[in-house]
């Protein structure tokens, strides 16, 4: 059963009401369509959704089935892009239980974001028990082996207005979709084309906040990296134009000789949760973490004299994906001959075996639905 969550500091919070749907898919259909999976094109039978309004607060909190929103052509989000979102996964362990990631920091960074978008910042453990209700209600569709139900936490603006103004109301909803493997045959190290001509943010902007206007404001360097034939996009600083930040919809690390690792500090990249627990497991290891700027020409240069061993990046989807190959208009370079190196294989695997169950938890990241 689900926490009751009735007042925290004093704001009397929703109850979620349970609706299931009348014609949940059938299990030969979910066994067809979870056998082929991809990323983000099936979905379960449900949604948890909550609203806001400034007069009543967060309330009619509910899950029933996913359906289609009707909104006024004149509705807030569509117009002035009031809209932030979060990504994490539900494992299925191999007792049949199931486990979520982490979800405190998706419901904090959920939180911050909203602030920053002058959004009704939505209480944490509403968050959290939204998600759950979701996982509980839906989890026949939770794949077995390396799959994993992807879980999509989102707030729009649906207030009806034109003006320039924060929003007077919200909908919260969880929409689940289940996938496979990010990878086929195992972590193939991807090609990434660096942008010298877009950045994605600015100091002072919304980089460190998930919406989805960043990504939108990506999506033209995404379509030059594969016009380039390269899988991802990385983006330089927007003053200097020399500062590594980060790729698409990922954070990148570096590994060097003498074993230390490296990554771009927050400010103006967003502060990812797998980018968190890969600083934490290798400094586990003995390893130097530094949180430090780092140019483009020095990616290149300490690339060839081999001072630069690995490169990686990680994220919630693919969680890490091995850098081989980095393209630009000022020339080409591999990194240690374009293969995947030890560290963010060792590194991926430690993750992956907490996430499902298979290794101890030492930092209380998995939370037990199931």
């Amino acid at each position: 059963m689900g926490v009751s969550f009735d007042k925290i500091d004093g704001a009397i919070l929703p109850n979620f009401e349970i609706r299931p749907a009348a014609n949940p898919t059938p299990d030969q259909e979910r066994t067809a369509k979870l056998a082929d999976l991809g990323f983000g094109r099936i979905f379960t039978d449900h949604m948890a959704v909550v609203r806001y309004s400034q007069a009543k607060g967060w309330h009619d909190a509910r899950v029933e089935s996913r359906a289609s929103f009707t909104l006024d052509p004149a509705t807030a989000v569509l117009h002035y892009a009031q809209e932030i979102f979060e990504g994490l996964k539900a494992y299925r362990r191999d007792d049949g239980g199931v486990n979520l990631f982490r979800p405190d920091a998706n419901a904090r960074r959920f939180r911050s974001s909203a602030e920053r978008m002058a959004m009704a910042p939505l209480p944490e453990p509403v968050f959290i028990e939204a998600i759950e209700q979701i996982v509980r209600i839906d989890r026949a569709w939770i794949p077995g082996g390396d799959g994993s139900l992807y879980l999509r936490p989102f707030m729009i603006a649906n207030e009806i207005f034109l003006g320039v103004k924060p929003s007077a109301e919200y909908i919260f909803a969880v929409i689940a979709s289940p996938v496979g493997s990010y990878f086929k045959g195992g972590p193939a190290p991807v090609s990434i084309w660096v942008s010298e001509t877009y950045t994605r943010a600015a100091v002072g902007g919304t980089g460190a906040v998930k919406c989805g206007g960043n990504y939108a404001a990506s999506l033209r360097a995404q379509a030059e990296a594969i016009e380039h034939g390269c899988d991802q996009v990385v983006f330089l600083d927007a003053v200097e134009r020399r500062y590594v930040e980060e790729l698409g919809g990922m954070n990148v690390f570096f590994v060097f000789e003498d074993g230390s690792l490296s990554t771009p500090p927050l400010g103006t990249i967003l502060p990812g949760i797998t980018r968190d627990s890969v600083i934490t497991l290798a400094k586990e290891t003995g390893a130097v973490v530094r949180e430090e700027p780092y140019t483009i020409d020095q990616w290149r240069a300490d690339a060839a004299s081999g001072r630069l061993k690995e490169a990686f990046a990680c994220g919630t989807a693919a969680v890490i994906s091995p850098i081989g190959k980095v393209r630009s208009a000022s020339g080409d370079f591999t990194i240690s001959g374009g293969a995947a190196g030890p560290v963010a294989m060792g590194l991926r695997k430690k993750l992956v075996d907490i996430q499902y169950g298979r290794a101890a938890d030492a930092h209380n990241w998995i939370r037990k639905v199931l």
